[in-house]
């Protein structure tokens, strides 16, 4: 298989840039995270996605130093845990993060899920300002938070996110989110953007996409995501998967193919931003 073209690269909303479409690394362990990470570097990804809860940091770093790349040309996203919510807390949880990536700085910088019930997402959000002017951030975004949460963000500091970090897949297309992220220069990344443990991939409406085009159900599904202007992290440690999940940008799906990927009956796959709690 020939090596895909790397993704083009979004403008943020401040300044910095972003790949079209990232490696997504739950739930790997260390060594696999390594692994797929180096060889999604190779392949020409240059976004690449972990967390604290994922328990792979560590791997992801190592994968990022094993590729050869310069890390000026990787994107190296994490996100802060429920459990350390709270301003001191997100700066000294931000440190044990850039420790155990082994890297001077992180690219983007995400709160992994609001907490609503906690209520100390905008003490966090605080924090990551000031990661982010101290030069060890390059972007701060948020993950799973809905237009309101991103409103009151913006309220209470005047600091609006880069990306906002959501579930979005066919089944649940987040048209009014999309829009209202739009209309605040937000950037949407898709997570779960192949709609995992789901029969997306091996629907009807897909596979008749995908032969039309002669794709996977896989590469017209994340083509879907490209062409809503959303940047889809998808998961795969195997490299020919993972070149065939960056392969997506020399072929146009039609109004037509695009609804019929997201004909299926909408529903959620992960939790209830206004509910969901992890720690």
């Amino acid at each position: 298989m020939s090596t895909p073209s790397p993704a083009p690269l979004y403008d943020l909303n401040d300044g910095t840039r972003l790949p079209g479409v990232g490696l997504g690394t739950y739930p790997m362990d260390d060594a696999a995270a390594e692994r797929a990470v180096a060889e999604a570097l190779n392949a020409g990804y240059r976004l690449v996605d972990t967390a604290v809860r994922y328990g792979n940091e560590a791997g992801t770093g190592r994968g990022v130093r094993a590729s050869g790349v310069p890390r000026e040309e990787v994107v190296v996203a994490t996100k802060l845990p429920g459990r350390e919510h709270g301003y001191e807390q997100t700066l000294a949880s931000f440190e044990e993060s850039r420790q155990r990536l082994g890297l001077e700085y992180v690219d983007l910088y995400l709160i992994h899920w609001p907490l609503p019930r906690v209520d100390k997402y905008v003490d966090s959000w605080r924090a990551m300002v000031k990661l982010r002017e101290e030069g060890v951030v390059r972007s701060i975004g948020v993950s799973n938070f809905t237009a309101a949460h991103v409103d009151r963000l913006e309220r209470e500091t005047g600091v609006l996110p880069s990306v906002n970090q959501v579930e979005l897949h066919p089944l649940l297309p987040q048209a009014e989110l999309r829009a209202q992220m739009a209309a605040k220069g937000v950037a949407v990344e898709s997570w779960s953007p192949l709609g995992r443990k789901s029969d997306l991939l091996t629907s009807s409406a897909v596979a008749a996409v995908a032969e039309a085009h002669g794709r996977t159900p896989a590469q017209v599904v994340l083509r879907w995501h490209v062409q809503l202007g959303a940047v889809p992290i998808p998961k795969s440690g195997d490299p020919r998967r993972q070149r065939e999940n960056l392969d997506v940008f020399g072929f146009e799906l039609t109004e037509q193919e695009m609804a019929a990927i997201a004909s299926g009956e909408q529903r959620r796959l992960g939790g209830d931003p206004d509910t969901h709690e992890e720690f």
